[in-house]
């Protein structure tokens, strides 16, 4: 499918913001066949920009992230932002076809790096990944250590394993109730299980709702189910399942979800017990043009972590139930003399929740005190979220609030 006159008309309004560039890139490994990867650079240069990996993969980086880079910029970083291959302005061949298979493998996500960083003049840079982004950047290590000035891994993968370590933090939490803030919870999950509310599901967005609004936020919309009110429930769950579809230029999964279930299996393979994370990503599956079968991980970062060098943080969520706190903590085990910092409130993606605190500790290594991030990690903690974080939970809050407020339906 070639590039139609809409996405053309936005992709040449994109590349000519401040800032974007476009190098050429092999299109596959050994092809003679070139394509434009898109950049972008904010800030005053530096010796040692950052640079930042979304997650994903799928998500963008010119357009999301206008916001976050004029912040940055302002803050006084030097950011380098990749349209990483498949994705928005760097999803295109030449001659305007969508790159093919071979081209989307993450070595190559991972290489593009060192190029980008090549046309740039830069020869190393902090890298700093979110989620999916925290892979590549620990890729970036393995394939590029002497372009590695200092690394953050925020809300990191290590592995295929993490699933395990992802079924454990949802069922203590809402399945067993081991968290003081979720002991009352868990009986409640259990009943929606046994009622068949629950059962075909994954518990994703619960996992969702307590990671962003907390214990209180769940806890309401649980007592709604047990009612046997739904509205504002199925209309979270509808919300939810938005976050694979294609928005052009933001996120487009078609093309690079090879990545995610070829290389670092997202499917999982289902346990058969409640609240199992592969459950809900089987809907997806069922209706994924972009599926294929689980081959192989692209690195074994249990193996290569250790041999790390350069400074290193890795921030971890105190309710983040989608890279949980248990795999932040292994990998800052694996990087010798890593500093963990975790942040008990907040839930996936530092980066993109609570922008502040992410800031706070990119200024932190830059001026090389990471020991005190731990010691400040309250501090860090308290920091405000995103504005539209906020609104979100806010909103959510009202609409639970007016539902279990509404009359009874009558009987029969």
């Amino acid at each position: 499918m070639t590039m139609n006159a809409k996405r053309r008309r936005v992709h040449d309004k994109l590349a000519a913001l401040p800032g974007v560039r476009a190098v050429r890139r092999p299109v596959s490994p050994g092809s003679g066949e070139r394509f434009d990867l898109f950049y972008v650079r904010t800030g005053r240069k530096s010796a040692h920009p950052v640079v930042l990996i979304p997650g994903g993969p799928g998500v963008a980086s010119v357009q999301p992230y206008r916001a976050l880079r004029r912040r940055a910029a302002a803050a006084g970083f030097d950011v380098i932002m990749i349209e990483h291959r498949g994705i928005g302005m760097s999803r295109h061949t030449d001659s305007g076809a969508d790159l093919p298979p071979a081209a989307i493998t993450v070595e190559q996500v991972v290489d593009d790096i060192a190029a980008v960083l090549d046309d740039a003049g830069v020869h190393q840079a902090m890298v700093y990944g979110t989620s999916y982004g925290s892979y590549i950047a620990a890729g970036f290590g393995v394939r590029h250590p002497d372009r590695v000035a200092a690394m953050v891994l925020d809300s990191p993968l290590l592995s295929t394993a993490d699933i395990e370590a992802i079924r454990s933090a949802i069922r203590g939490l809402l399945w067993e109730g081991n968290n003081p803030e979720t002991v009352e919870l868990a009986p409640k999950v259990r009943r929606l299980v046994a009622d068949g509310r629950l059962a075909t599901k994954g518990g994703e967005l619960a996992g969702l709702l307590y990671g962003f609004g907390g214990a209180a936020l769940l806890d309401r919309q649980l007592d709604l189910l047990l009612r046997g009110r739904t509205v504002v429930w199925s209309g979270l769950r509808r919300l939810s399942g938005l976050s694979a579809r294609k928005a052009p230029y933001r996120n487009e999964v078609d093309l690079v979800g090879r990545i995610a279930f070829r290389e670092l299996n997202y499917a999982g393979v289902p346990d058969g017990l409640p609240l199992d994370p592969a459950l809900d990503m089987a809907d997806l599956i069922g209706s994924a043009k972009f599926y294929e079968p689980f081959e192989a991980e692209p690195f074994d970062l249990t193996r290569e972590l250790p041999e790390f060098h350069w400074p290193t943080v890795v921030v971890s969520g105190g309710r983040d139930l989608t890279t949980p706190p248990a795999v932040a903590e292994r990998v800052a085990a694996l990087v010798p003399g890593a500093v963990l910092v975790r942040m008990p409130t907040v839930a996936h993606s530092v980066l993109d929740t609570r922008v502040h605190a992410a800031f706070a500790v990119i200024r932190a290594v830059y001026d090389g005190e990471l020991e005190q991030l731990s010691a400040t990690a309250t501090e860090l903690d308290a920091l405000p979220a995103r504005g539209v974080i906020r609104l979100t939970v806010s909103a959510i809050a009202a609409a639970t609030a007016v539902e279990a407020a509404l009359p009874l339906p009558p009987a029969g």
